[in-house]
């Protein structure tokens, strides 16, 4: 039985799916587009003919990255509550997309050099506050979308320290624990402080 060749949209998403995880476990040096034709399964050409730079495959990347995390909040979510969908994002992406998240510290890097990379990762990264701000907003916290940036941060540090710090080390059970102690720390010192002014 052959495997069948993604076409059209679902042609870019596998190639994107594959750069990214070639960023993921070879760095950035590993990604070319031959490499990224052979990690797909696609016939030689097929990433150029789609995105014709490295540059182009490189935004690619983080777009398809950021559609995965918005599809992660998506209505499918909504049911739980603001402050368990935060844990459950956090836990999410450390569990079950690790490549995102080195892939994205990788393609951070390259930003600081490459304009139109910083572009697309700043405008993903604005989209990504502002729903948080709104779960925030929907906890209480007052001037939601400045509140977003700090806990953007913070999360992102945890996220960080699972997949490339001494956080790697811990057990899934201790992770979850400390995500969720300071999840719940946090957002209630936010609520307080609204509370208090």
């Amino acid at each position: 039985m052959t495997k069948q060749v993604p076409l059209g949209a679902d042609r870019r998403d596998a190639i994107a799916d594959a750069a990214i995880r070639l960023v993921a476990s070879r760095g950035l040096r590993g990604l070319t587009h031959r490499a990224v034709d052979g990690e797909a399964g696609l016939p030689p050409g097929s990433t150029s003919y789609y995105l014709r730079t490295r540059s182009a495959l490189l935004t690619a990347c983080v777009n398809r990255m950021l559609a995965r995390d918005v599809e992660t909040v998506g209505p499918a979510q909504t049911e739980l509550p603001p402050s368990e969908l935060v844990v459950a994002m956090v836990l999410g992406l450390a569990t079950e997309r690790p490549d995102d998240l080195i892939a994205r510290y990788e393609l951070s890097l390259e930003a600081s050099r490459q304009p139109e990379l910083r572009t697309a990762i700043d405008s993903g990264g604005r989209q990504l506050r502002e729903m948080l701000g709104q779960l925030l907003a929907a906890l209480g916290v007052p001037d939601p979308e400045r509140a977003a940036w700090p806990l953007a941060a913070m999360l992102d540090g945890l996220l960080y320290d699972r997949v490339a710090g001494t956080g790697s080390t811990l057990s899934e059970a201790d992770f979850e624990d400390g995500v969720r102690r300071t999840v719940a720390a946090v957002l209630d010192g936010l609520v307080r402080d609204g509370r208090s002014r």
